[in-house]
C-alpha cells in the first residue's frame, strides 16, 4: 500500500521524495474528503473527527492549532486535492463498451471513444463496425479521455462555453456573464488562452519561491542536526574542563564546582531542547513543501486550461501564504556554551562566581570612560587612544551603513520579492572589500605599537592594567568589525546569484509585458 511510507517516518529526515501527495498521513490510504488545516497539512475528514476542542483543532503532525468554523467541526474541504484524487480515480475506472461490453480504462485514450450523439461509449472495434455506415456519418465521436476533460468548459449558470477570464475576480466567464458585468470590470477580462499562459507563468514563479524555501529548510535542518551533535559533544568537554580546573583548587571551591556543573548541564538541556523544537518545526514543514511541490506538478500535468483557471489561482494563493508563514530557519541557540570559554580562562580562580557566569568581552562603550581615567597626564597612550577613537568611529559608521543596505536588500529579496539592481550589489561588495582592507591596515597599525607600549608599561605598572585592557578591547573591536564585515560579505555573495537570476528573468519578461 502506498501509505506504508509513513509508517516509519523519521521526524528528523530531510528526504521527502517518497511522500505520496494523495495519501493521508494518519490512515495511510488515499484521501477521502481531504481537509486543509491552517498549517497547510492535509488529512482525511474521517481522521480528524473527534479531535476538535473549543473550535480549535491541533494538527496531528506539527501541533499547530487551526480554527474550525461551522457546525461540522471540521476544516474546509481542499478542492484542489479532491480534484487530483478524483482525477486519479477517473483514470483507473473501467468503462465498458455499450456494444460489446469490452472494458477499458479511461486513461487508454486510444482504445475507447464516446459518441455524443448516441451518448454511449464505444471501443475502437465497434466504432469501425457500427458507426462506419453513412447514417452515422454525422455523429459526433470523440476520445473518451477528451470527453472527461470537457466538464469545466461550460458555465454552470448559463450553460454557455467559457470564453473569457476575469483577472479581477480570478474566474472564468461565458458571453452572458460578460454582458452582465459592469463596464469598468470588463477591462480586466482576457481570453482563455492568454489567461492560461499567464497563470502558468505565475504558478512557475510561485513554485520557485517555494522551492527556495524548501532548500533553505533542508539546509537549516542539516545545520540544526549538526549543532545538536556538537552540543552533545561539548557537554563532555565542558564537564572535563570544569573538573580539571576545580581539582587543582582547594577544598573551599568544591561548592562552586557543583554549581558550575549544574549550570553547564542546564545550559545543555536548554540549548538541546530549543534546537530540537526548532528542528521539529522545520521537519514538519518539509512534508508540506514536498506535497505542494508534487501537487503543483500533478496539477499542471493533469488539469486543462479551464481546470487550471478554475483552481490555479487558489493554488498560487496557498503557496504565497505558505511562504509568508513564520519559519524559523536560523538557529535560535548557539551550539557553543559561554561557560566553556570562561572555564578555559587562566584568571578564573581569582574571579567571583557571578563574574564567571555573566562575564562578557569589554564593549566599546566602556573605552571612552577608561580613556578619561588614563588622561591624568599626557602620555603616548592617551594620544594613541584619541587617534584610534576617530578611526574606529569612522569604520564603525561605514560598517553600520553597509549592514543596513545588505539587510534592506535581503528583506526586499526574501519578503517583498522585488528586483534589485545588480550594480548596487557590486558596489556593496566593493565597499565591503575596501572596508576590510581598512580594518586590516588599522589592525596592523595598532599591532605595530605593541613594543613601544610594552616598554612604557614596564615603568608604570599601575596604569598598565587599564591601558592593556583598553588596548585589547580595541583589537577585539576591530576583530568584531572584521567578523561582521565578513558575515555581511558572505550574505551579499549568497544573495547575489538570486539577484542576477531575477534580473535575467525580468529582462526576458519585459518584452512580453510591452507586447501585452
Amino acid at each position: 500500500m502506498a501509505g506504508e511510507i509513513f509508517t516509519t517516518l523519521d521526524p528528523y529526515n530531510v528526504d521527502c521524495t517518497n511522500i505520496h501527495p494523495l495519501v493521508c498521513h494518519l490512515c495511510h490510504e488515499q484521501y477521502q474528503s481531504p481537509c486543509l488545516l491552517d498549517c497547510y497539512h492535509i488529512f482525511c475528514a474521517r481522521c480528524l473527527r473527534g479531535r476538535t476542542s473549543d473550535n480549535r483543532l491541533s494538527c496531528p503532525l506539527c501541533g499547530y492549532l487551526s480554527t474550525v468554523k461551522g457546525n461540522n467541526s471540521l476544516p474546509p474541504e481542499d478542492r484542489l486535492l479532491k480534484f487530483l484524487v478524483d482525477n486519479n480515480a477517473d483514470t483507473e475506472e473501467s468503462v465498458p463498451c455499450a456494444n460489446c461490453d469490452q472494458e477499458s480504462n479511461k486513461k487508454d485514450s486510444g482504445m475507447m471513444f464516446f459518441c455524443n450523439t448516441c451518448s454511449q461509449p464505444l471501443c475502437a472495434t465497434c466504432k469501425e463496425l457500427t458507426h462506419k455506415a453513412r447514417m452515422f456519418s454525422h455523429h459526433e465521436i470523440v476520445s473518451l479521455a477528451k470527453r472527461t476533460k470537457a466538464r469545466h468548459r461550460k458555465c454552470p449558470l448559463h450553460e454557455e462555453p467559457y470564453i473569457l477570464f476575469s483577472t479581477e475576480n480570478t474566474s472564468m466567464l461565458c458571453i452572458k456573464c460578460f454582458r452582465d458585468m459592469q463596464v469598468e470590470s470588463r477591462t480586466h477580462c482576457i481570453d482563455i488562452e492568454t489567461a492560461y499562459m499567464q497563470g502558468c507563468e505565475m504558478l512557475d514563479q510561485a513554485v520557485l519561491v517555494v522551492k527556495e524555501l524548501q532548500t533553505s529548510a533542508r539546509e537549516a535542518i542539516l545545520l540544526l542536526r549538526s549543532m545538536i551533535g556538537e552540543v552533545c559533544l561539548n557537554v563532555e568537554e565542558e564537564e572535563n574542563a570544569i573538573c580539571s580546573l576545580f581539582n587543582s583548587l582547594q577544598e573551599k571551591l568544591a561548592e562552586r564546582k557543583k554549581i558550575l556543573l549544574k549550570v553547564a548541564q542546564s545550559q545543555h538541556e536548554e540549548k538541546e531542547r530549543a534546537l530540537k523544537e526548532q528542528l521539529s518545526h522545520l521537519t514538519a514543514l518539509l512534508p508540506t513543501l514536498q506535497v505542494h511541490m508534487v501537487t503543483c506538478s500533478a496539477f499542471l500535468s493533469s488539469a486543462n486550461k479551464f481546470e487550471f483557471l478554475d483552481m490555479g489561482y487558489q493554488l498560487m494563493e496557498r503557496l504565497k501564504r505558505i511562504v509568508k508563514l513564520p519559519h524559523r530557519l536560523k538557529p535560535v541557540q548557539s551550539s557553543k556554551s559561554p561557560l566553556s570559554m570562561s572555564c578555559r580562562s587562566p584568571s578564573l580562580s581569582e574571579m567571583p562566581l557571578e563574574s564567571v557566569l555573566g562575564r562578557r568581552p569589554t564593549s566599546h562603550r566602556n573605552i571612552c570612560t577608561k580613556v578619561l581615567l588614563a588622561e591624568g597626564r599626557e602620555t603616548p597612550f592617551t594620544e594613541h587612544c584619541r587617534n584610534y577613537e576617530n578611526c574606529y568611529r569612522t569604520l564603525q559608521t561605514d560598517i553600520q551603513n553597509l549592514k543596513d543596505q545588505v539587510q534592506e536588500l535581503h528583506r526586499d529579496l526574501t519578503k517583498h520579492h522585488t528586483t534589485i539592481n545588480t550594480d548596487t550589489m557590486g558596489e556593496i561588495l566593493d565597499r565591503s572589500l575596501h572596508i576590510d582592507s581598512q580594518i586590516a591596515s588599522q589592525y596592523s597599525t595598532v599591532e605595530t605599537m605593541r613594543v613601544m607600549f610594552e616598554e612604557i608599561w614596564e615603568d608604570t605598572f599601575q596604569r598598565v592594567t587599564n591601558e592593556q585592557e583598553i588596548y585589547e578591547a580595541q583589537l577585539l573591536d576591530l576583530m568584531q568589525l572584521k567578523q561582521e564585515n565578513f558575515y555581511l560579505t558572505t550574505i551579499a555573495r549568497q544573495i547575489s546569484p538570486y539577484i542576477m537570476s531575477i534580473a535575467k528573468v525580468k529582462e526576458r519578461l519585459e518584452p512580453r509585458c510591452v507586447e501585452t
